[in-house]
């Protein structure tokens, strides 16, 4: 059965490959994860009910938020997007909005609109502007009493995201798991969408159980949270859907003060690579401070990610699936007249007493099978060298050298360019 080709800005959001998800409000004061009012009955040092919660507004100054060196720093690390929560869980809106509550920035310490400043560094720097928005509220009484009136609530508050910020790249959305059985009037809500931005992305995280899963016929990309992603068959379907994994740096999508579990490059490269393989985007979350400042860790690993994607990014952003054989983590991506080899574990050479090959890594000859289009030529993009290869039919061998000593980038990957 025949593929659908992509609307043009589902195509663009596939190229882009890696994008920042910037998770930050009223509980980031907390340091305890973005789900802590849920979670209060295990602290005591927590507010107790939405009353004392919301007071939390009073000392949201924003002061650290500088929507600038966050735009920028996601696009040291290579990113072409940022998803950023305009309103999570907790009902406290980052946006004016325009009367609709008074729970907002402007109306909290900060006295500002946070999402204005943040569009405006983005369009500032050429990056996507995304609004992750939550659909579940803890703060909105008539989310359990009256669900009819915040639909209309939520809807609403989406129409004021997509008139008031100029053309935005998507919404978001998070939080239609919590009531399965529900009608949530997903046609109105994107249908108010369509009129407004009809070329913005619709995403809706269908959640931690349903990785993949289709929805709605509006929905231009399904989610793979905390998993990676895998292929998909799009034989047959009625309109070309993307695919993109979120995952957090650590283990909390809002700033945890006592999570150390912080993922290490090697970690971070390979995820993304593997999102890459089957033509997935890669959202990385990070959590910013109280008041809005990217932690310097958080930066710097960031800055590790983005100097690998200096080297490789035409592999990551140019590259589609192809359905090379290959041994262990190792695959190939095609691009327009190319193929890009991606190989993981390879050995590091140097004196035998400062180098240990442990189990796993290897170099030399490596066989990629199922390689249909005839190769002219193969090097390593990171410095030129030139890897002797013979093709047999179908059946390609690369010998792949090792890193020279001073050299790991953890996936190290070869141009070849076709006949």
């Amino acid at each position: 059965m025949p593929i659908p080709t992509p609307k043009k800005y589902i195509a663009d959001f596939e190229k882009m490959g890696l994008g920042m998800f910037v998770h930050w409000g009223l509980y980031s004061q907390l340091g305890k994860g973005e789900w802590i009012y849920n979670q209060r009955n295990e602290h005591e040092d927590v507010p107790q009910t939405m009353e004392e919660y919301k007071k939390l507004a009073d000392t949201f100054t924003a002061e650290d938020f500088d929507a600038e060196k966050l735009v920028l720093t996601a696009k040291n690390a290579g990113c072409k997007y940022i998803t950023l929560t305009t309103r999570h869980h907790e009902g406290f809106s980052l946006y004016d909005t325009c009367g609709l509550c008074d729970f907002d920035a402007p109306h909290s310490a900060a006295k500002r609109d946070l999402i204005r400043e943040f569009v405006d560094a983005c369009n500032k720097y050429d990056i996507m502007p995304v609004f992750y928005h939550t659909t579940l509220d803890w703060y909105q009484k008539d989310f359990n009493e009256d669900f009819d009136a915040y639909l209309e609530y939520l809807r609403k508050s989406v129409e004021v995201l997509c008139t008031n910020y100029g053309k935005i790249g998507g919404l978001w959305f998070d939080g239609n798991w919590s009531k399965r059985d529900a009608d949530w009037k997903e046609s109105e809500l994107y249908a108010t969408i369509r009129k407004h931005q009809p070329e913005a992305l619709i995403i809706n995280n269908t959640g931690l159980g349903n990785l993949g899963k289709l929805g709605h016929p509006e929905i231009d990309s399904v989610t793979f949270e905390q998993g990676c992603a895998t292929p998909m068959n799009r034989e047959g379907m009625e309109k070309y859907v993307a695919g993109e994994t979120c995952m957090t740096i650590n283990n909390h999508w809002g700033i945890g003060a006592m999570d150390f579990n912080y993922k290490s490059p090697k970690e971070l490269i390979e995820t993304l690579c593997a999102c890459r393989k089957v033509g997935a985007n890669y959202l990385l979350n990070i959590g910013p401070t109280a008041q809005g400042a990217v932690d310097s860790y958080q930066r710097e690993l960031l800055g590790v990610l983005g100097k690998w994607v200096d080297i490789y990014g035409e592999a990551i952003y140019e590259g589609k699936p192809y359905p090379a054989r290959c041994m262990g983590k190792n695959f190939a991506l095609k691009g327009e007249d190319c193929l890009y080899f991606f190989f993981h574990d390879l050995a590091r050479g140097g004196d035998a007493n400062v180098v240990a090959y442990r189990n796993g890594s290897y170099f030399g000859a490596t066989a990629f099978g199922n390689v249909t289009d005839k190769i002219a030529s193969v090097e390593w993009m990171d410095n030129g060298e030139s890897l002797s290869f013979t093709q047999d039919d179908n059946m390609l061998t690369i010998n792949a050298t090792g890193f020279p000593y001073g050299m790991s980038t953890c996936v190290r990957v070869a141009k070849a360019k076709l006949k």
